[in-house]
């Protein structure tokens, strides 16, 4: 499936179909096809960002290296992502659509899916390594498939400290002994085309929070009790 879905992101003539509502930044819902085969993706170009004074233009690079970075973890949390420079809008990025039912998201999830904290709690800390400042309830999707995504990564990967969440359930909880060993790599090289897509400074931020976790061995405490997103879902 990720070669198909690659394949159609990649290659795929893009139509719009619809701009997606209340975002912070202008995101559409486009068909991407290559023959009989077609799919939707989510279209989020940069010249449709809101200037920030925290971030450089460019936040579908974000997206991209969020999405990267789950791969090279073998972690499988962000939807298939790639950057597309001739889309109807200009360059940007392409997320696959994740088909879901957008009524869950990590709050109903929590409370009513015991099943799925195991996989809660591995975004909680792939949003500490990324240095997630946006992660909202609603950016935690349930597929139709039952697998569990993280979306919305535009905001991402800050050198200075800026972890916003609405994921602290699982504060102070021993990290799996498998997920430590999938960072130590990270620890020591950061992968080039994740690397390309930011800044040096925050490659080695990037860095310094993986470290921190393979020392402290547990999910990071909110001890101000102020790092949450708005609005909370």
């Amino acid at each position: 499936m990720p070669g198909r879905e690659l394949t159609l992101l990649n290659q795929g003539r893009v139509e719009v179909l619809g701009r997606i509502l209340r975002s912070s930044n202008e995101t559409f819902l486009v068909r991407v096809s290559r023959g009989a085969d077609s799919g939707r993706a989510v279209y989020k170009p940069e010249a449709g960002e809101r200037p920030l004074s925290d971030f450089l233009p460019g936040l579908f690079r974000r997206e991209r290296a969020a999405y990267l970075l789950s791969e090279y973890l073998a972690w499988g949390l962000v939807p298939t992502t790639v950057i597309r420079d001739d889309a109807p809008l200009g360059i940007g990025s392409l997320q696959w659509f994740v088909e879901c039912d957008f009524r869950e998201h990590y709050f109903t999830l929590y409370a009513d899916a015991p099943e799925t904290h195991r996989e809660l709690a591995r975004i909680a800390l792939f949003d500490y390594i990324t240095n997630n400042t946006d992660r909202k309830s609603g950016h935690v999707l349930r597929g139709d498939d039952g697998r569990i995504w993280g979306i919305d990564h535009g905001l991402c990967f800050a050198a200075p400290f800026k972890l916003r969440t609405v994921i602290w359930d699982f504060a102070g909880e021993p990290i799996p002994g498998a997920l430590l060993e999938d960072l130590i790599p990270l620890a020591e090289a950061v992968p080039a085309e994740v690397a390309e897509l930011l800044t040096q400074a925050e490659v080695a931020a990037l860095q310094r929070r993986v470290r921190r976790v393979l020392l402290d061995g547990v999910l990071p405490v909110d001890q101000t009790g102020m790092r949450y997103p708005w609005p909370l879902v």
